[in-house]
């Protein structure tokens, strides 16, 4: 958040020789707000081995393609869409951007399904190896980093950016987001083509508008995995 308004500011030798006062040297803040759409991939072939090999099933198609409709439908003005380079969100990713052709897409290596954090507490029957977290979390606490913050102060229109991704991902996110303790990501859970939005206002402060919306799906169409 505004530094201003989490630590009383110190005067320097350089300030007190200048006479320039920090409150002067922070007139220039940002104006605008920044959300971002956090959308899991649609179901996928869980039992491949191999990236190229876990495509989208039909009904994930179906999530994906009413995912696509449904930001359509909200009607912002997007500014982009960033897709995951795992093979089930660049599918989830591809029928999205033929909802909105106009809008520049790119992919992220940052983004792709990990390990971010051990969970508390900690579940019986998934177990990954710790060194994964370490190189896995590092990167997904990258990618909060790169995605999560707010405009510089030359942004004068709010922006409006789609991220496709998985539910670790966007799971561990949220909790970054919100200051909640990032090991209880595991605790959420999110429907496969479900969309996140979370907006961060120009002093920090950030709102979770969705979390898991998914009722652009029927009951039928909803699965976790």
């Amino acid at each position: 958040r505004d530094p201003n308004s989490l630590v009383k500011p110190s005067t320097s030798q350089t300030e007190v020789d200048t006479g320039e006062s920090v409150k002067e040297k922070s007139t220039v803040k940002s104006t605008a707000t920044r959300h971002l759409f956090l959308i899991r991939h649609g179901q996928y072939n869980i039992s491949a081995e191999l990236d190229e090999d876990r495509k989208l099933t039909e009904l994930g198609k179906t999530q994906a393609d009413k995912a696509g409709n449904r930001l359509r439908e909200l009607g912002y003005p997007y500014d982009a869409i960033i897709i995951s380079t795992m093979q089930r969100a660049q599918e989830t990713g591809a029928l999205i951007k033929s909802y909105l052709p106009q809008v520049p897409c790119k992919n992220c290596d940052m983004i792709r399904e990990g390990a971010p954090i051990p969970p508390e507490p900690p579940v019986g029957h998934w177990k990954p190896e710790v060194k994964q977290f370490y190189e896995e979390g590092s990167r997904i606490e990258a990618a909060f980093r790169k995605y999560f913050h707010r405009a510089e102060p030359e942004q004068i229109k709010d922006s409006f950016e789609i991220l496709v991704c998985h539910a670790n991902v966007i799971r561990y996110f949220v909790c970054r987001a919100l200051q909640f303790p990032p090991e209880a990501w595991l605790r959420i859970s999110l429907y496969n083509g479900s969309i996140t939005w979370v907006s961060i206002r120009p002093s920090g402060r950030v709102s979770l508008r969705f979390l898991g919306d998914s009722g652009h799906l029927k009951p039928d169409e909803l699965t976790t995995n």
